[in-house]
């Protein structure tokens, strides 16, 4: 039985390993900011969203 726990722990330990390594490269590709996904792609306007932040009225 200390054969199987110790064989499960191991292996999470390399999962959570990993899982770390992945996280830290999506934190440092979001910190290098978005990039376009091809030649012709431009960023969509922001939706508006009811019951949002409401927009200053023009007099």
């Amino acid at each position: 039985m200390q054969e199987k726990d110790a064989s499960r722990s191991r292996r999470l330990k390399a999962a959570l390993r990993e899982n770390l390594k992945r996280r830290k490269a999506q934190a440092r590709a979001r910190a290098d900011g978005p990039r376009p996904s091809g030649p012709d792609s431009e960023a969509a306007p922001a939706a508006k969203v009811p019951g949002g932040p409401a927009e200053p009225q023009e007099e």
